[in-house]
């Protein structure tokens, strides 16, 4: 019976997503959006798969990682070599920006992802830094002067990207692989004590995250006419940290929401930079003060539509077991 339902949301989220889609691409067609609101949509969806990445390795497995700018830096960078330099598909850009994405990953994840707390944000930062600062000095894709790119993303490689990102964390989330996460997240000594391999565990949602963070990176690169590696600095991964914390630490749904939301606000205060940080300080402030647990907390949206059940999504029987 539980299998039946899993069954029947899935076909009905697909169908819910054909149908927003088809909806957005009868607009672009039928020349309804000009290219001002459909470059914000194509930001938005980037923005959606940077907030679910990021969500994974922070709501999920509970590693606070404020690097996933140096992710969407070399998913960037290696999309552009593949389609600029290499002269080879689109397509197979964003799988190369993902891969590239994902060893990074690996090979900070495995050191690094010992460390807990405030060391490993720092870690991460360092490794963002270090990214950045490696990409101004390589005269090959540009240095500081950046690397033109042509435009090839579009509303549907950005669109399906999202909804495979989405559909691939909800079941990672949802498998046996996913509750070691959430128990990581939730006691890392207990769930060490009770034999499960927590650095395998860390090291797999952070390659995970990262990958996906490759792939948004390609589409960004793609999107924009040019990269600079001064794009790609701390304040953009402090710009995804915000959809996480600010959606609900362990929301998917919340995520999504706030990087919609916060894109949004983005998109329109982009000649006024300063105020937009102004902005997001305030939220911040405002958010921990009134409501520290996130828009939705640890619930995801679709938890507010069931009759007779307990609202929060991570819980069930009084213990808590699902982000």
């Amino acid at each position: 019976m539980q299998k039946i339902k899993q069954l029947k949301s899935f076909y009905i989220n697909i169908i819910a997503a054909i149908i927003v889609f088809a909806i957005v691409q009868f607009l672009i067609s039928g020349q309804l959006l000009n290219d001002f609101y459909i470059n914000t949509l194509l930001v938005i969806v980037i923005n959606i798969i940077l907030a679910v990445s990021l969500h994974l390795i922070i709501g999920i497995t509970g590693q606070f990682s404020i690097g996933h700018a140096g992710f969407l830096s070399i998913g960037a960078y290696s999309a552009a070599i593949i389609t600029m330099k290499l002269q080879l598909p689109f397509a197979l850009s964003l799988l190369v920006g993902g891969i590239a994405a994902a060893i990074a990953g690996l090979i900070i994840g495995i050191p690094s992802l010992r460390l807990k707390g405030d060391y490993l944000a720092i870690a991460t930062l360092g490794f963002g830094e270090i990214v950045r600062i490696t990409l101004l000095n390589i005269d090959y894709v540009g240095g500081a002067s950046g690397m033109m790119v042509d435009n090839l993303t579009t509303w549907p490689w950005a669109f399906w990207c999202m909804v495979i990102t989405i559909l691939v964390i909800v079941n990672f989330t949802n498998s046996t692989h996913g509750r070691a996460c959430i128990s990581i997240r939730e006691n890392e000594i207990a769930a060490d004590a009770m034999g499960i391999n927590t650095t395998y565990y860390k090291v797999m949602a952070f390659v995970i995250g990262a990958f996906f963070a490759g792939v948004a990176g390609g589409l960004y690169s793609h999107n924009f006419y040019i990269i600079m590696p001064g794009s790609f600095g701390f304040m953009k991964s402090f710009d995804i940290l915000i959809f996480v914390v600010l959606g609900g630490l362990g929301s998917l749904s919340g995520s999504v929401i706030a990087a919609i939301l916060l894109s949004i606000v983005s998109t329109f205060l982009q000649d006024y930079p300063e105020t937009r940080m102004v902005i997001y300080s305030l939220v911040l402030i405002l958010m921990m003060i009134f409501r520290p647990q996130g828009l939705l907390g640890t619930k995801e949206i679709t938890s507010f539509f069931k009759k007779g059940k307990s609202s929060d999504g991570g819980k069930h029987d009084g213990k808590q077991t699902v982000a």
